[in-house]
Order: structure tokens, then sequence, then C-alpha cells
């Protein structure tokens, strides 16, 4: 347990979850038990975390690298272990976000609203919408 936060016991929690009703918050306490089960703490660090998550993001491109946008299209939309794998590499991908936002002690959803709003400053609507150039292109 770590810092007084009771963990939970992620591969024994019969807790259904979905987007619509699940927090942060829980994900965060669900990926800390697991993290905590296995004593992986301490080879927590955000140098290293950081390149696991590069590691599964190259993962996740693999099921996309020279393939057809439209041909990827249609196989998530008709290939649901083909969707799975790939949905795997993402829930991977995330997996690290959690872990390094929980080491860092990062409000995910407090920054996340916070780096959109600066975002939408670079990216004024009436100025970008339809268009994917990056914000240096529009303050020429």
């Amino acid at each position: 347990m770590r810092a007084g936060i009771q963990t939970t016991h992620c591969t024994t929690s019969k807790k259904k979850m979905s987007d619509k009703k699940t927090t942060i918050d829980e994900l965060k306490k669900l990926v800390r038990g697991f993290v905590d089960e296995r004593d992986w703490a301490q080879y927590h660090n955000p140098k290293d975390l950081a390149l696991a998550m590069s590691i599964e993001v190259g993962e996740l491109l693999e099921h996309f690298r020279y393939k057809d946008p439209e041909k990827i299209a249609e196989k998530l939309r008709t290939d649901q272990e083909y969707k799975r794998e790939v949905g795997y590499e993402l829930a991977d991908v995330f997996y690290h976000v959690l872990v390094i936002a929980d080491h860092l002690g990062i409000d995910l959803s407090t920054t996340f609203k916070e780096k959109l709003a600066v975002t939408a400053k670079k990216y004024p609507v009436h100025l970008v919408k339809g268009r994917n150039e990056k914000h240096t292109f529009y303050k020429k």
C-alpha cells in the first residue's frame, strides 16, 4: 500500500467498468494495485516510464504501418479480434499514462482541460476549421 492509499487487487476485482462510469482516479487506483501487487514501483521513474510508453505506442503503430487508412477502418469494423488487439495496445499506452501521472502526482483531468485551453488558443476555430497545419503556420 502506498502513502496510506488502499489499492484494489486488479486481477481479482469483479467490478465492471465502462468509460461512462469509471473515473480516472479509479483507474489510477487499479493501476496502483497492479503495480503494488508485483512490487514494480521500484523500477518506476519518469524516464523509464516514458520509454516504456513509447515502446507501447510503437506496438500500437505496428497495426497500422503500411496499411491503407480505408482498409484499416474496414478491418476495425469487421474483425473483432483485430479491434481487440488494437484496443489492448491502446490500453497498454493508457496504462503508462496513468502510471506516469500517478507517479508524478499529476491530476490528468485538470491538466487535460488546461492543455486543451492552451491548444485552443494556438488553433482558433476561425483560422483552423477544416485545416491541419501546425499552429506556427497561422502566425504568418
